[in-house]
C-alpha cells in the first residue's frame, strides 16, 4: 500500500514533469519474477524505471539510508522503503555482494521484479562499463528467471552527479526483450558461465542504450578520472609556482644596482 502511495505521488509526478518515453513496455511480464538489469547514468534511474511500470520493482541501496539517527533519518528509511529499495550493508565487500544477491533472490522467490545495475554504480561519463559478474549472473541461474535488459537515455543529463536541481529534459527507457539463461542452470559457481551470461546482458544494453562500450569496471574508471584529475591540479600547481619563481628571479635582477 506504501508503495502505490509513494509511486502515485513520485512516479505521477516525475511523469508529468518529465514525461520520460518508453519503448518495450510489452516485455515486462503480467506476473512472476523477472530480473530488469539496467545501465546506470543517474541517481534517478531508481525512480524514473518504477515510475513507467505497473508491477512493483525492489532495488538493493546501501543500508546508511535506512539507519541515518533523527527525524530525518526516520523520513529518508520510509522515503527509500516506500520506493522499493531494500537496505544492503557494503561495509564488506564480499558480505556486500552476498547480502545483495540474497536479496535478490528472496525478491524473486515472491514472484516479484528485481531490479539491478550490473556496472555496480554509476556511469563516470555517459559510457557503458563491463558488467559485474557476482550479482546479476549469480541470482538469475540461482533462480531461473528471466533477465530483461533496460537502458536508461538521458537520465544523467536531467540530474548530472552533484547537481541539486533536475534540469528539464524528456528522458527516455528501451525494455528489451527477455533472456533465458536456463541453459545454464546449477552452474553458477562456473566463472566462466558467470562472465558469459553477463557480457551477454551487457551487450543487449549496450545494443538498446547506443552508448559506447568500455571494457573495464566503472570503478576503475571513475579511479583513472580522479587521478588524473589529481595529476592535472598538481601541474597546474606547480607551473604556477614555476612562474612566481621566475618573476621573483626577473625582479630581483631589475632591482640589482648597476655597476
Amino acid at each position: 500500500m506504501f508503495y502505490g502511495a509513494m509511486k502515485l505521488s513520485i512516479g505521477g509526478s516525475l511523469k508529468l514533469a518529465f514525461r520520460p518515453w518508453v519503448e518495450g513496455l510489452e516485455n515486462i511480464p503480467a506476473e512472476g519474477p523477472a530480473i530488469l538489469a539496467s545501465n546506470h547514468l543517474s541517481f534517478s534511474d531508481s525512480f524514473f524505471l518504477p515510475a513507467v511500470l505497473d508491477r512493483k520493482i525492489t532495488f538493493i541501496a546501501k543500508q546508511e539510508y535506512f539507519t541515518s539517527p533523527g527525524v530525518k533519518g526516520k523520513l529518508t528509511a520510509a522515503f527509500f522503503k516506500g520506493v522499493g529499495q531494500l537496505p544492503v550493508d557494503r561495509s564488506g565487500a564480499r558480505g556486500a555482494g552476498e547480502a545483495a544477491i540474497k536479496s535478490g533472490i528472496e525478491v524473486l522467490e515472491r514472484g516479484e521484479l528485481f531490479g539491478i545495475y550490473p556496472e555496480g554504480t554509476r556511469s563516470p561519463d555517459g559510457r557503458l562499463y563491463r558488467g559485474k559478474p557476482g550479482g546479476l549472473a549469480r541470482v538469475a541461474l540461482a533462480t531461473g528467471a528471466p533477465v530483461i535488459p533496460v537502458a536508461m537515455i538521458d537520465t544523467e543529463k536531467v540530474q548530472p552527479p552533484g547537481k541539486v536541481l533536475p534540469k528539464m529534459i524528456r528522458p527516455g527507457i528501451r525494455i528489451g526483450k527477455p533472456l533465458d539463461f536456463s541453459r545454464y542452470h546449477g552452474m553458477d559457481g562456473d566463472r566462466f558461465i558467470l562472465r558469459s551470461v553477463t557480457d551477454e546482458v551487457m551487450y543487449e544494453i549496450m545494443k538498446l542504450s547506443g552508448q559506447e562500450y568500455v571494457d573495464i569496471y566503472a570503478t576503475a574508471a571513475k579511479r583513472q578520472i580522479a587521478d588524473e584529475a589529481k595529476r592535472q591540479a598538481e601541474e597546474e600547481k606547480a607551473a604556477k609556482a614555476a612562474g612566481l619563481d621566475k618573476a621573483d628571479t626577473t625582479e630581483k635582477a631589475e632591482d640589482k644596482p648597476e655597476a
